[in-house]
């Protein structure tokens, strides 16, 4: 790797951790498309594992008073089990179709909650017991996309949760997802010490730009920061299903 490319790589961690940091996602699948521009993806998704398990940690560290443990306890239920089965169809399922479907299914949920009713009764709402399932499901999925966390982000909305207890349960529930999907990788043979120089780095960036995003946080408006939430998600969302069209009129193009 060159040292211009090793430089892109430590400010665009630095930089999507404050993101991430602010308005609680959008950092990982930004960091993973730079890093694809970098590396192959099947270096990608562990390496990438490792940094987002680094930025999603400090920042529970940052915000462990404010963190609903028993939600990231449900969470982790899952994730190990899913992950291993989701590890088994990494190469099945062409990534494009899979990310356009979880573009329409963050469009759904961020604007119309009430579609998806995952663990919940009509009469007696409980989004809590949707954790256990959507840990499993995010576990399963981080090992094909590397990157889930538009998809568990709505789920946080219609907790009542204030920005501080948002941005740090959904970092912990993510970092135990990137411990799940780093401890498969690695059993499976993965050298991340061959990598060590570029994770270090990595890592390092990832905790200053956490750090420095999580002050921030501090001085952000509720009402704004909630309407931030929904336009980083429907941009993320769209952002999926453009790709997905491109990539389907290529051929075409090219047929022509």
């Amino acid at each position: 790797m060159s040292e211009s490319a090793f430089l892109v790589l430590v400010l665009a961690t630095a930089l999507t951790a404050g993101l991430s940091a602010v308005v609680g996602m959008a950092g990982g699948i930004t960091l993973l498309s730079v890093m694809l521009l970098y590396l192959d993806p099947l270096i990608v998704i562990p390496i990438h594992g490792v940094v987002q398990l680094a930025s999603n940690g400090s920042r529970t560290w940052i915000q462990r008073e404010h963190v609903h443990w028993s939600l990231v306890g449900r969470y982790a239920v899952l994730a190990l089990p899913a992950g291993l089965i989701g590890f088994r169809f990494a190469k099945t399922i062409p990534p494009q179709a899979l990310k356009a479907f979880i573009g329409f299914f963050v469009l759904g949920v961020t604007w119309r909650p009430r579609w998806i009713s995952i663990g919940s009764r009509p009469r007696n709402p409980n989004p809590k017991r949707r954790f256990v399932i959507l840990g499993g499901v995010t576990g399963f999925l981080n090992m094909l996309i590397g990157a889930t966390g538009p998809i568990i982000a709505p789920f946080f909305l219609d907790l009542g949760l204030d920005r501080r207890a948002l941005v740090g349960t959904k970092a912990a529930c993510q970092a135990v997802g990137h411990l799940a999907k780093v401890s498969v990788f690695a059993a499976a043979g993965f050298s991340f010490l061959h990598w060590a120089p570029l994770l270090g780095a990595l890592i390092g960036a990832a905790f200053i730009g956490s750090f420095l995003g999580s002050r921030l946080l501090d001085h952000v408006n509720e009402v704004w920061f909630v309407r931030l939430y929904k336009g980083v998600l429907t941009l993320l969302a769209l952002r999926l299903i453009l790709a997905f069209v491109m990539d389907l009129a290529a051929p075409a193009t090219s047929a022509g």
